[in-house]
């Protein structure tokens, strides 16, 4: 990430540069999350493939959207944005989504474990700009709103009537699959 130049006024640049790298993490964790998002909607099968397939598809926008509004608020803040595929790679602390051709259950389970690490890492970077940044805050907590709701879209399909997850307790992408297709299966 460059050193920038500038910042926003009441900024330091130190400060600038602070919030700019939060951002930059969290803009290669909505990167990754829109191409998982994509990944699912074209690789997703089974009895409720349009019912998933078309669910996905609004909150790949929003996810987009809000990939370019922390791209332009890092530039606001006097950074370049990298929004490369390399870099992301090369940075990200996590691994790539392990599903490929999968029924509506396998992939939302997955996609449940998915949602709460950016969930919880997007609270973490809101936490640790609340006291520097207030408008970079209210970004982030915007993002969490729409982040949040369809996290329990994809809930939703995973809860029974008694609000237990068929894919609770898993610890990764694959056992929440397997767990979410089991449940389904003896349902």
């Amino acid at each position: 990430m460059s050193t920038p130049k500038f910042t926003i006024p009441g900024l330091t640049e130190a400060e600038g540069e602070k919030v700019a790298g939060i951002l930059q993490e969290r803009l290669h964790a909505l990167n990754d999350l829109a191409l998982t998002l994509k990944h699912i909607h074209w690789n997703v099968v089974g009895p409720h493939f349009i019912a998933v397939h078309e669910m996905i598809d609004p909150h790949v926008v929003e996810v987009r959207d809000a990939v370019d509004e922390t791209a332009e608020r890092i530039a606001t803040l006097g950074t370049s944005p990298n929004g490369l595929t390399g870099d992301l790679v090369k940075t990200r602390t996590w691994e790539d989504y392990s599903l490929g051709r999968a029924t509506t259950n396998e992939h939302l389970g997955a996609l449940d474990l998915v949602y709460q690490g950016v969930i919880t890492d997007h609270r973490a970077a809101q936490a640790a700009v609340a006291d520097l940044d207030p408008v970079t805050e209210d970004m982030i907590i915007g993002q969490l709103r729409q982040l949040e709701l369809f996290h329990w879209f994809v809930r939703a399909h995973l809860e029974n009537t008694g609000g237990q997850l068929s894919s609770s307790g898993a610890g990764s992408e694959k056992a929440a699959a397997e767990k979410a297709s089991a449940a389904d299966t003896v349902s």
